[in-house]
């Protein structure tokens, strides 16, 4: 039996498809099984995996009416029998040695429930700075530690690097359809379950950015609905500590109603901007981020998304004896 099972879903995928499948055919690692899945394509990809598929034994094509991802991919869980599941996508190309190197990492530390890689970023359009700067984030983050400490930011992980263990599908489920992006939900249910994740300190993909993709087009994938779901997951860890919110702009208030709305009640805010500080408006509390008290006497979300002023905070923070995940979240 092949060691990995790869789920690969496409749609409309023709120019890129082949491409996706050769660098699967590339691994250094040959013990694996490509699953790939028409999610109702109407173009030639079925021709293409069809014809992949009648030359290598190790590539099956499943065919499905269009229904999207998260149908496509939980139909190759059920199709997959092999210890781990890897992800890719259609418009994606992996490194030589990815399979062999996140199966090295996850068979040496069988704590680890789910390993990806750094990835490298493809791209036709050299001023998506904001898809830059997130991959760079992502590629930041290695660790178990650095991985749960920072989950509320955004989705720690490029959804086509991922290989996971193929029974923590059967202890706490697989995709799930709703209104929020089915990868970054699965981490923080599993995160949340105790699930223990790393990357390899490698680039093994390179994550092409396309204008067409789902996390450009789908609603699913809007920020509202990444900013509610995730906040259902994070109002699960929340201490029993007075909430204050570090950020008191307009964008920062309007995020901080979202735990309220699960029942936390947000006391006031912290700022830097002393123009913000006071009480600018009925039951609205903003105090200077000079004024914070010593750790343990309240829990701070910090809110404030402003580009490079994450790391000054996390650096003022710990300066005053704060200690990331227990006195504070970086959410935004």
């Amino acid at each position: 039996m092949s060691r990995v099972s790869i789920l690969l879903p496409f749609y409309q995928a023709t120019e890129t498809l082949e491409e996706a499948i050769q660098s699967v055919q590339s691994q250094t690692l040959e013990d694996w099984e490509l699953i790939l899945i028409n999610d109702g394509s109407t173009d030639d990809g079925p021709n293409i995996a069809e014809s992949y598929a009648g030359k290598d034994t190790r590539i099956r094509h499943l065919t499905l009416s269009h229904g999207g991802i998260v149908k496509a991919l939980n139909a190759g869980l059920e199709l997959a029998q092999t210890p781990y599941i890897a992800r890719m996508d259609a418009d994606d190309i992996c490194y030589p040695q990815r399979l062999e190197q996140q199966i090295q990492l996850m068979d040496k530390n069988q704590h680890i429930g789910l390993v990806s890689s750094r990835v490298e970023h493809l791209s036709t359009n050299p001023s998506q700075q904001g898809y830059i700067e997130y991959i760079k984030w992502i590629n930041s983050l290695i660790t178990h530690e650095d991985i749960y400490s920072r989950r509320f930011i955004e989705s720690p992980f490029a959804h086509p690097s991922v290989l996971f263990r193929r029974d923590l599908v059967k202890r706490y489920g697989g995709y799930q359809e709703g209104d929020f992006p089915e990868d970054y939900e699965l981490w923080l249910r599993w995160l949340n379950a105790g699930v223990n994740m790393a990357k390899v300190p490698a680039t093994l993909l390179k994550w092409r950015d396309l204008t067409q993709r789902l996390s450009r087009k789908d609603t699913r994938y809007r920020l509202e609905a990444f900013y509610k779901m995730k906040f259902t997951y994070l109002t699960k860890v929340l201490p029993a500590k007075p909430l204050w919110v570090w950020g008191a702009g307009k964008t920062s208030r309007k995020r901080a109603g979202w735990p309220e709305d699960l029942g936390h009640t947000v006391e006031g805010y912290y700022d830097v901007d002393p123009k913000k500080i006071g009480d600018p408006q009925i039951n609205l509390v903003v105090k200077s981020y000079k004024e914070l008290p010593p750790p343990g006497q309240i829990f701070l979300l910090i809110l404030t998304s402003v580009r490079g002023v994450r790391g000054r905070i996390a650096t003022f923070l710990k300066e005053q004896g704060w200690t990331e995940g227990v006195d504070y979240l970086f959410s935004a």
